[in-house]
């Protein structure tokens, strides 16, 4: 059993009119990956060849199941009878502070299936790992914005500092918004299939619409957040 100095973890609540279902990730603070629970009951749509993102960076001898849709197994089902817009109350629980929001089944399930998207393995979401660490239930696209652009201009800084050459001007950033639409395609057209009601694939859809947004406002949006340092661009 690991340390709990060793992990984080994100408990997520949701509460409806006449119930509530429960949801705990746990990652290793070492890397930011998720710390699979045993699955012996593998569903058929988990496996990596069903509906395979057409990016898919991962080989099928080496990872039988794509590694999101399999830790998305034990949750989606809970949602499939749900619309994207009943209403729910979300409490999400970790170690330093709570966030609760009285909002839509499709936010508040977008926002804990962000985190397993990201921690779960998939090359094609490792760019955003580092935001996890610091992880912001319910973000708007502003926040999205300043989150994004902050985390992988330090990781530039690192990149700096270890002799390697940095991207200041965020192509790569913009490129791998571009590749994760892709990822967030191949796992909507997964859910579809298995969800009588549309939750479950509109808040994958819900997270697609802030990757499409990303590279063609992130400068724009950046441009808006200029007046919070014009003292640092004005000092001499």
């Amino acid at each position: 059993m690991q340390n709990q100095d060793e992990i984080i973890y994100f408990n997520y609540f949701f509460r409806f009119d006449h119930s509530e279902e429960q949801f705990s990730i746990t990652l290793n603070l070492n890397d930011l990956r998720i710390i699979n629970v045993d699955n012996t009951n593998k569903p058929k749509w988990t496996r990596l060849e069903y509906k395979k993102c057409s990016n898919c960076k991962l080989k099928e001898n080496e990872h039988p199941y794509c590694p999101v849709a399999l830790n998305f197994s034990d949750i989606i089902p809970n949602f499939r009878n749900y619309v994207s817009y009943d209403r729910v109350y979300v409490r999400v629980e970790t170690a330093d502070r709570n966030y609760e929001k009285d909002t839509t089944v499709q936010q508040g399930l977008s926002s804990l299936l962000g985190i397993i998207m990201v921690t779960s393995g998939c090359p094609t979401m490792q760019i955003l790992r580092p935001m996890v660490r610091f992880h912001l239930p319910f973000a708007t696209i502003e926040e999205t914005i300043f989150r994004s652009a902050s985390s992988y201009l330090l990781a530039q800084y690192f990149r700096l500092k270890n002799g390697e050459k940095p991207d200041w001007n965020m192509e790569n950033l913009l490129k791998g918004y571009e590749e994760i639409q892709l990822v967030n395609v191949g796992i909507t057209n997964r859910l579809r299939n298995i969800s009588k009601m549309d939750a479950n694939t509109n808040a994958v859809i819900v997270l697609d619409v802030f990757a499409k947004e990303m590279p063609y406002s992130i400068f724009e949006g950046l441009k808006n957040l200029q007046y919070l340092y014009e003292d640092f661009l004005n000092k001499r």
